[in-house]
């Protein structure tokens, strides 16, 4: 398995960096990365999006101008989805975020976020034949996306474009047997095509560094002396065909915590394996909205609602009692297109076409309660 010359399996990812303000705290991030590159790690992601663009200017402050560029790599990522009208403006993307960072060349180029529905927009534009142009230019070394959607989708992306080098998944014990997020299924398909994995979200936005108590209490009694974030991070590290994971750190102690269990890191033993798939069994028995994110009830909505989307937040908030992180990807799904629940017509085409029977528009209704009522 490639590791494409890094050293260590274990990245930062940039996206949940310390604020002062509304700014980034760019001194925090220099202790931060002094640190985490103390120890041997080299491995920084952000992307075009992050925290408005000011994530790659603070990878430029905290990175780029204080180490030699080949004493790190520096991935970031193209969102042709995200406010292009052309091809033009979301190859300019690349520019700005070469300019933005400093960097000269990217070792990990991603388009970013793709799923059925922004998947448009990088066949449009062509942004597959750009990177490509980019990697023989050696402006880009390494090429790949990040996905989120069904394991079908990603079998027929990697079977038309294998010149991916790599491809980025979020996986997590938590998302294994997600319907929708797919997790273990999209793990087996690029396994199957034997493309390298990067891992991001192994603690589902920080979800998974507090769980609920009975899941710590068993994770406990097998290593009292773990933090919860390690066992979700040796978990996705412990993944057939991983080369990287990363993790959004936000505090200097999230960074000492994290690489003091990923310097010398050692693979899930079978007891703590038998753990995790205990914990999942904990978690999966929790109630829940029943939804099995088949789309069908999606297609048919007249508001374009992505229904499935907002009970997976409204089941984030149920099963692992995460109501910051569960609000928050409630209303970033506005940002990829949909209107919010609130607007639903109730209409009943959605429960026409649903395989389940489920109450869709009451459900939906519960989520409208839940995080736009509820303040």
């Amino acid at each position: 398995m490639t590791n494409f010359g890094i050293k260590k399996n274990f990245g930062f990812g940039l996206m949940r960096l310390p604020l002062k303000g509304e700014d980034i705290d760019v001194e925090k991030v220099k202790e931060m990365v002094d640190l985490f590159m103390s120890k041997g790690f080299t491995y920084f992601d952000t992307a075009y999006g992050y925290n408005n663009g000011k994530s790659e200017m603070a990878a430029k402050e905290a990175i780029v101008d204080r180490y030699p560029r080949e004493s790190f790599q520096l991935a970031t990522k193209l969102p042709a989805w995200a406010g292009a009208n052309s091809a033009e403006e979301a190859r300019q993307m690349f520019w700005t975020s070469l300019e933005r960072t400093g960097a000269g060349y990217f070792d990990f180029y991603l388009l970013h976020n793709i799923s059925e529905d922004r998947l448009k927009k990088f066949d449009e534009y062509k942004i597959w034949d750009f990177v490509m142009e980019l990697k023989e230019k050696g402006l880009v070394r390494n090429v790949g996306f990040s996905f989120h959607d069904n394991a079908e989708l990603l079998d027929k992306l990697l079977t038309e474009h294998p010149e991916m080098d790599f491809v980025q998944l979020q996986l997590n014990y938590a998302d294994w047997e997600s319907a929708t997020v797919q997790s273990r299924r999209n793990h087996e398909v690029a396994v199957k095509h034997g493309k390298p994995i990067i891992v991001m979200e192994p603690v589902k936005g920080g979800a998974l560094a507090n769980p609920p108590a009975k899941v710590m209490e068993l994770f406990r009694k097998v290593n009292p002396a773990a933090s919860a974030a390690s066992w979700a991070i040796r978990f996705a590290a412990s993944l057939e065909n991983v080369f990287m994971v990363l993790s959004g750190m936000s505090t200097l102690q999230q960074v000492q915590d994290n690489v003091s269990f990923m310097e010398n890191f050692q693979p899930l033993s079978p007891e703590e394996m038998a753990a995790i798939e205990e914990a999942r069994a904990i978690l999966d028995s929790v109630p829940r909205i029943q939804c099995t994110a088949c789309e069908y009830c999606a297609k048919e909505c007249p508001q374009g609602i992505h229904i499935p989307q907002f009970f997976d937040a409204a089941n984030r908030y149920f099963v692992l009692e995460d109501y910051d992180g569960a609000r928050f990807s409630y209303f970033m799904e506005t940002r990829f297109g949909s209107k919010l629940p609130s607007e639903c017509l109730e209409c009943g085409s959605c429960e026409a076409v649903c395989p389940q029977k489920l109450p869709i528009i009451q459900d939906l209704k519960r989520t409208v309660e839940l995080f736009e009522t509820k303040k």
